[in-house]
């Protein structure tokens, strides 16, 4: 067989596996690593894996030396903001000078600012904005996103975000999976009418999957937004009608959701910086994947984060995401959230890499799919400009890719002395 793409004389392949479910507890500490290696494509799939000297006797189209780097799997965020209207910079000022959340959200600000952004952008507007977004991401490594709405709190917006995020999937040779978050706050006017407001979101399920917008269904589930028992009536309706599930869980309160979330077998519990020791233990019992957010917790000026190391040792599934949105983390950069992972979570490097890779894919119902180099599987990897995996958490707050491929393409490349040379990270748009 002649292959189309040989790239050969990587210096450390990456090769997190698995077993048909997420990595949980000592097996994320885990990480095949193969030496002086080579790999193939062949119609967009990974066609062969071996050694630089076996590759030598391969016949292919075109052959590329990686120079002794490191490759691996395109990097997987498994919980974005992505599409909404405005910014928040002018909050910043407010929050360094002590004012509240709760009164910046009082003067029109907070969440309530973007919502109102975000409906009287166009969307036209909204996907191009997001367009820029996705493309950085791209260039940090990533190849697979999660994308949410929530930024409507209405049938028209809600509806708005999920064609924007449908649209950037068609457009892009990336995955992206979108989730509705309908329930992401109470709108002004649903004060005191919280299920009202969340049997108009629930109403609202049917258009989405008739439109096939959203993969899965979101609630947040905190004090002062929504309880666990408004959560679980809308997440079961969710799952009857078919959707995954996901739940923004104990993020500033231990209130339940965690275990709300194993409970129904939710794809993931996301955030958890307040998660129960019972809410972990929970976690360790199941396959539900913990997503955590350190991204967050950092840009906020938190000191506690979630208890990775507890909830790893415990035996749970753990996987990172930037929780990329335009209040409460505003970055497109994985690695610099593999970098916290490492000084505030304590997670080892091959936690780290296992963490953005496969389980992160789990998380978002693309496990055994994305986040993986394997025979028969989407050619989608990074060459990294590092000598060896562990630099990356290392060396934070810089871009360490080289260049990123899906399906056997490359999509984004940098190049050295300063410049930048976009190669099609979408189809058909000159970036």
């Amino acid at each position: 067989m002649t292959h189309d793409l040989i790239l050969f004389n990587i210096g450390q392949l990456l090769l997190p596996e698995s077993n048909g479910k997420p990595l949980k507890g000592e097996d994320m500490n885990r990480l095949r690593v193969l030496n002086s290696a080579a790999i193939a494509v062949k119609d967009g799939l990974v066609s062969w894996i071996g050694s630089t000297e076996e590759a030598e006797r391969l016949l292919a189209h075109e052959k590329r030396n990686a120079k002794g780097k490191v490759v691996s799997p395109g990097l997987v965020d498994p919980h974005t903001h992505l599409v909404f209207g405005g910014s928040r910079e002018n909050e910043l000022a407010m929050k360094q000078a002590g004012v509240s959340y709760l009164e910046i959200l009082a003067k029109g600000g907070g969440i309530l600012s973007t919502v109102h952004a975000t409906k009287n952008a166009s969307a036209k507007v909204l996907f191009d904005k997001a367009a820029f977004h996705l493309e950085r991401m791209i260039s940090f490594g990533v190849t697979a996103i999660e994308a949410k709405s929530g930024y409507g709190l209405d049938d028209e917006t809600e509806l708005k975000q999920l064609r924007v995020i449908k649209q950037l999937h068609n457009s892009y040779p990336i995955r992206l999976v979108s989730t509705f978050l309908g329930p992401h706050a109470v709108p002004a006017e649903y004060k005191g009418r919280e299920d009202m407001f969340l049997e108009k979101m629930i109403q609202l399920l049917d258009v989405i999957k008739e439109e096939k917008l959203a993969k899965f269904a979101d609630i947040f589930c905190e004090t002062g937004v929504f309880t666990i028992d408004q959560s679980r009536q809308f997440l079961m309706k969710a799952k009857e009608k078919g959707f995954g599930l996901k739940i923004h869980a104990d993020e500033i309160d231990p209130l339940g959701g965690t275990e709300l979330a194993v409970s129904l077998r939710s794809a993931s519990a996301d955030h958890l910086v307040a998660a129960s020791d019972e809410g972990i233990a929970c976690l360790a019992d199941s396959d539900t994947v913990a997503v955590l957010l350190p991204g967050t917790t950092f840009y906020l000026g938190k000191d506690h984060y979630a208890r990775a190391r507890k909830m790893i040792d415990e035996g749970t599934a753990v996987a990172l995401a930037t929780d990329f949105n335009p209040g409460s983390c505003v970055t497109e950069n994985l690695q610099m959230i593999m970098s916290l992972a490492a000084l505030k979570l304590k997670m080892t490097a091959e936690e780290i890499w296992n963490a953005v890779t496969v389980n992160a894919a789990y998380a978002i119902g693309l496990g055994g799919n994305a986040g993986i180099i394997k025979a028969g599987k989407r050619a989608d990897f990074v060459i990294w400009d590092v000598p060896n995996y562990h630099y990356i958490p290392y060396h934070f707050g810089v871009n360490h890719a080289e260049s990123v491929y899906t399906e056997g393409k490359k999509r984004w490349e940098k190049v050295r002395r300063g410049s930048i040379q976009l190669s099609s990270a979408r189809e058909g748009r000159n970036l």
